[in-house]
C-alpha cells in the first residue's frame, strides 16, 4: 500500500505580481519550486471577491437540490458539447465510474456543426444548458468563467517569466474563443458498494486548473513515491494544478501531476468547481522557448494518452473517454 502523506501545499500570492521589483522577484522563485518541484499550489490575492464565491457556490448547492427530473432536463446525453448535467457515476476515470455528478458549463457560443473537412472537435464549440428554474446559475457560472480567465491569464503571464520566457508567448493561443470548461460538482457520500473513487487518479489535458473547494477534504496529490498528498482546504484560496499541455511544451519542466478525489465517508457531500484555463479549440501548442529547456527532463511518455498538436483533439478524447454515452450518441463516426 503506498504512503500517506500529510502535509501543506505552496501558497503563492498572486498580488504580490504588482508589487516592489523584490516582491515580484520572490513571486517567481516561488511560482517556480511549486510548479517544477510539487505541481500544486494554493492561490491566494487573487481579487476574486467573497460575494462573487458566494453568488456561485449559492446557486450550485440550490442547482443540485433541484428535483431529480429537473436536473434531468439537462442532461449532457442532449448535448454534442458534452454540457449539461451528469448523473451520479455516469462519468469515468481510468475505466472506472467516479461517485459524483456534476454540471458542466463551457464558453457560450452559438453552435458549430463541423463542415466537410472540419475536425470533429468544433463540435465541442456551442451553447451550454440551463436550468429553467434558476436564472440565477447561468449569470454567477458565465460571471465566473470571466473572471477566472483573468485571474488565469495573470497566473500564466508570471508562471512564463518565472521561468525565464516571454509572458506573452501563449497570447495567441487564448485569442478569440478559447475553451475554458468549468464543473460545478458534488460528491455525495460513499458509494453503495463502499468504494472510495470520488474521481479517480488523472492529469488535466489543458494549461491550468483553478479549484474552489469548500470546508471537506477529499482531493489528494500523487507524490514521486506513489503515495498521496492530503490537501486540506484553505478558505478563500484556489488550488491550482498544471495541465499536460504545459508539461509537454516545456519537455517535462514544468510539471502536470497526478490527483484525485476520495469520497468524504458516509452520507457527508462534498462540493467542489474546478475551472480549466483552456486555448481555442484549433490552437497548436508550440514548445515553449526559455533559458533552461535544455534541462528538462522530457515529458511523462504514456501509449495510452497521446497528446495531440491541436487542443481540440486533446478535449474530444478526454470527453469521449469520460462520457461514452455522449461520445456513441454523436461521435459514433468521427
Amino acid at each position: 500500500m503506498s504512503q500517506q502523506h500529510i502535509n501543506t501545499l505552496p501558497v503563492i500570492d498572486l498580488a504580490a505580481a504588482s508589487g516592489t521589483p523584490a516582491q515580484r522577484a520572490a513571486l517567481h522563485a516561488d511560482l517556480l519550486y511549486a510548479t517544477t518541484e510539487v505541481g500544486f499550489f494554493h492561490l491566494v490575492g487573487h481579487g476574486v471577491t467573497e460575494a462573487e464565491t458566494s453568488r456561485l457556490t449559492e446557486a450550485m448547492h440550490a442547482f443540485f437540490a433541484l428535483p431529480d427530473a429537473d436536473r434531468l432536463a439537462i442532461s449532457n446525453l442532449k448535448s454534442p458539447q458534452f454540457r449539461g448535467y451528469t448523473r451520479i457515476g455516469a462519468e469515468r476515470t481510468g475505466g472506472r465510474s467516479d461517485w459524483r455528478d456534476q454540471l458542466d458549463i463551457g464558453t457560450e457560443l452559438p453552435e458549430h456543426r463541423p463542415g466537410p473537412g472540419e475536425p470533429a472537435y468544433w463540435w465541442l464549440e456551442g451553447p451550454n444548458q440551463w436550468p429553467e428554474r434558476l436564472p440565477e446559475l447561468r449569470t454567477a457560472a458565465l460571471h465566473w468563467i470571466d473572471r477566472l480567465d483573468q485571474v488565469a491569464a495573470r497566473l500564466l503571464r508570471e508562471l512564463l517569466t518565472a521561468i525565464g520566457a516571454r509572458p506573452d508567448f501563449y497570447d495567441t493561443a487564448f485569442a478569440g474563443h478559447p475553451a475554458h470548461h468549468l464543473k460545478l460538482v458534488r460528491y455525495p457520500g460513499s458509494a453503495p458498494d463502499g468504494g472510495g473513487q470520488g474521481v479517480g487518479t488523472h492529469k488535466d489535458y489543458g494549461f491550468l486548473t483553478l479549484l474552489l473547494t469548500d470546508r471537506v477534504p477529499g482531493l489528494q496529490v500523487e507524490m514521486p513515491d506513489g503515495g498521496f498528498l492530503d490537501v486540506p482546504p484553505k478558505p478563500g484560496a484556489f488550488v491550482v494544478n498544471l495541465g499536460e499541455l504545459l508539461e509537454v511544451a516545456t519537455d517535462g519542466y514544468l510539471k502536470a501531476t497526478n490527483h484525485r478525489v476520495v469520497s468524504p465517508p458516509g452520507a457527508r457531500e462534498r462540493y467542489s468547481v474546478p475551472f480549466f484555463y483552456n486555448p481555442r479549440l484549433d490552437a497548436h501548442i508550440a514548445p515553449l522557448e526559455f533559458p533552461h529547456a535544455h534541462t528538462a527532463p522530457g515529458a511523462t511518455e504514456d501509449p495510452a494518452n497521446p497528446l495531440f498538436a491541436e487542443f481540440g483533439e486533446n478535449e474530444l478524447k478526454g470527453y469521449r473517454r469520460a462520457h461514452p454515452e455522449v461520445a456513441e450518441r454523436y461521435y459514433a463516426h468521427a
